[in-house]
């Protein structure tokens, strides 16, 4: 019973900690206030707003190279350590942000570092921290982890930012925002975090069986790896774009930057709150084409978002479109723990993570492109609509799963 006890309390732990950890990862701390800084930025150097928006290209390349090599890292010498370090390597580069003088090189050598450091307490490595330690109602924890957790960093992030910039000019902002990486995290992921018993960072104690998987080379061998890795990648690269455009698109169709600011509040709220649906959903059905309505509610959004006439048409698009969003970043953590085990799974949501990465990197430059020659989104979101019935229709050609959480992990594996 102690030893229950002692089981539930270190969930409990690695719950509230991958929480925090989403919260304060850089979607929440770097992206979502990108915005805020752009102007200020802008006004104290003279820089073009297009070159200050280039440290996003920075962030997504060096993320899809670093992730997976993180989770590489998490997979042989566990996850600890590594949040540790990164929390407070974060902190110190988005401080350093605020040392900004002058110089378009050592803005992007900071975003550089952002990008290295921001890779290691990101929502894929307490993914796979979350997936080790729950077997049962897996989707459930990996939702609430990520969902809520990037929820609440998206809302209350900006807000502090805000409030800073406003009353205390940028270099506040950027200061206040690395005191909360590092002064509300450390000390929780210190706490809180524990490598799950059997996983590379922790002895495998009497009774307990080692974490078994297949490694990344036997992964990408299988057609499912790539019917997930496109479609996830794919959906999310345009999901997220679509997002970071909705207000020029509804600008364009004559709607009031209110109306589209209200758009892109519910796309954002209830892509949250149905990651933490998703993985409920998937924990209580046995195949994984539960997703494939939810993933493909993106194209009645689409149509929402370019047809719809009235603004409750408008919000309906950003439901659904949200729905779309909290199934692709809700169901991708479910699917590579039961495809493919846990043994490898820093290492293959890395390599995953870094397609979705460079998706959203050149997607909103696509948009943009369209835009340009034709004087319109509607061409590019014909093309995303396109994209979003073959993501569909992927995840639909998803086989059983090949490993049961109630099961030892060996049995998934030698059914390979």
């Amino acid at each position: 019973m102690n030893a229950m006890a002692a089981s539930r309390r270190d969930k409990l732990g690695i719950l509230i900690a991958a929480t925090t950890g989403s919260a304060l990862a850089t979607t929440a701390t770097v992206h979502a206030v990108f915005g805020t800084f752009l102007v200020p930025l802008s006004e104290s150097f003279g820089w073009s707003r297009a070159s200050i928006s280039l440290v996003l290209a920075i962030l997504a390349l060096t993320g899809a190279i670093v992730y997976p090599l993180a989770g590489r890292y998490a997979d042989r010498h566990g996850t600890r350590r590594m949040i540790l370090a990164g929390n407070a390597l974060l902190a110190l580069s988005v401080g350093a942000l605020a040392l900004t003088s002058g110089s378009l090189f050592q803005f992007y050598l900071t975003y550089l570092a952002i990008g290295i450091f921001g890779a290691l307490p990101a929502t894929a490595i307490f993914s796979k921290l979350v997936a080790e330690w729950f077997d049962e109602n897996r989707g459930t924890a990996l939702g609430v982890t990520a969902g809520l957790g990037n929820g609440l960093g998206a809302v209350l992030i900006p807000i502090l930012a805000a409030v800073l910039v406003s009353r205390e000019g940028w270099r506040a902002g950027y200061v206040g925002i690395a005191a909360v990486i590092l002064l509300v995290g450390f000390p929780i992921f210190f706490f809180l975090l524990k490598d799950a018993p059997g996983s590379a960072g922790k002895e495998t104690g009497s009774g307990t069986r080692a974490i078994e998987g297949l490694s990344l080379a036997e992964a990408v061998r299988l057609p499912i790896f790539w019917l997930i890795m496109i479609a996830i990648a794919a959906g999310g690269g345009i999901s997220t774009a679509v997002l970071s455009h909705v207000v020029p698109i509804l600008g364009d169709r004559g709607f009031s930057l209110a109306t589209g600011t209200a758009v892109v509040s519910i796309f954002a709220l209830v892509g949250s709150i149905w990651q933490i649906a998703t993985g409920r959903i998937l924990d209580r059905t046995k195949g994984p084409q539960v997703v494939v309505p939810m993933y493909g509610l993106a194209i009645l959004g689409l149509l929402l978002l370019e047809f719809g006439q009235s603004t409750m048409l408008l919000l309906i698009g950003g439901v659904c479109l949200g729905i779309a969003l909290g199934s692709q970043f809700g169901s991708l953590p479910f699917f590579i723990a039961r495809y493919f085990g846990l043994k490898n799974f820093g290492t293959i949501i890395g390599v995953m993570y870094s397609g979705v990465i460079a998706a959203q990197g050149i997607t909103p430059v696509l948009l943009d492109l369209a835009y340009d020659s034709q004087g319109t989104y509607r061409g590019a979101i014909y093309v995303c609509i396109a994209v979003m019935a073959l993501g569909s229709l992927l995840l639909f050609l998803l086989p059983a799963y090949r490993m049961d959480p109630a099961l030892p992990e060996t049995a998934g594996v030698a059914a390979h």
